[in-house]
């Protein structure tokens, strides 16, 4: 019997990728998205439910659960994957803005996992993969909300993964570097206001620097991050972080051989900070 994965966020990017390499490996899939009537590519696939979900919305959630199950007979893998990043002085940041941040990247995760855990342990059995980030582990400047919700799932995951333990459920993390999609367009929300003048030199500097580093022939392609995921999946062991893409690798592995300090004037190097 083919097992099945539901993969929130899978409308582009990583999730969307993760979606068409577990179907094409002979997965079901129900990838779940927030309008799946825009939807043009994963809905004419055999073996994939393209349901709606949003993870700010607890009925969706649990009515995609279900729908997966009533489908498919049963879930094997939950892949919390839906996010997007807020960036920009953290002074300028909307209380309101703040709030959708914790609530997509860190509640929303929760909510999912909440949701699927009752059928998991009614099975004994049952894994979930959180797609975090080298920003659960490192930061870089004016992304200090995106890091945090993170660095939450970072913690929220190792714990996790001790206490389902005893009923035969597994956590994991994918920690990708720098991925080659539209997330800095459709999935960023970069706020500042110039009226807080201390901040504008150093806003520019910093934005002119990003523009450099995130070159995307030198990011992973989303196809490299699934496939990362997929070896999560299925490689039958207790290994909880899993690096995906070469940048990650490095500066997971600066992050820890160095001093906070070495490490700090290293990533001030490459960002032309003073």
């Amino acid at each position: 019997m083919s097992k099945t994965i539901l993969i929130t966020g899978a409308s582009t990017g990583i999730g969307h990728s993760a979606a068409l390499k577990f179907q094409k490996e002979g997965w079901n899939v129900v990838a779940t998205m927030r309008s799946p009537e825009k939807e043009t590519e994963l809905n004419k696939l055999e073996n994939i439910l393209v349901t709606q979900l949003d993870v700010l919305d607890l009925d969706s959630i649990e009515s995609s659960i279900k729908e997966g199950i009533d489908t498919f007979g049963k879930i094997d893998v939950v892949l919390n994957n839906a996010g997007y990043g807020l960036m920009g002085t953290f002074e300028s940041a909307k209380r309101e803005s703040i709030s959708r941040q914790f609530g997509v990247n860190v509640f929303g995760l929760f909510d999912v996992t909440r949701a699927a855990l009752p059928h998991f342990r009614a099975n004994k059995n049952g894994l979930f993969i959180n797609v975090s980030s080298v920003g659960g582990k490192i930061t870089f400047p004016l992304t200090s909300l995106y890091h945090s919700t993170k660095f939450a799932v970072e913690g929220f995951s190792e714990a996790l993964h001790y206490e389902l333990a005893a009923t035969g459920v597994q956590v994991k993390l994918v920690e990708p570097g720098g991925v080659a999609t539209d997330f800095g367009g459709r999935s960023l929300d970069f706020q500042h206001d110039e009226a807080l003048m201390e901040y504008n030199e150093f806003v520019g500097g910093v934005m002119s620097s990003f523009q450099k580093l995130m070159d995307p022939t030198k990011m992973s392609t989303p196809e490299l991050v699934a496939d990362v995921i997929y070896t999560a999946a299925t490689d039958g062991s207790d290994q909880l972080r899993y690096r995906a893409g070469a940048d990650a690798e490095q500066l997971l592995t600066a992050r820890k051989q160095m001093t906070d300090a070495a490490f700090f004037a290293m990533m001030k190097g490459q960002m032309d900070l003073k």
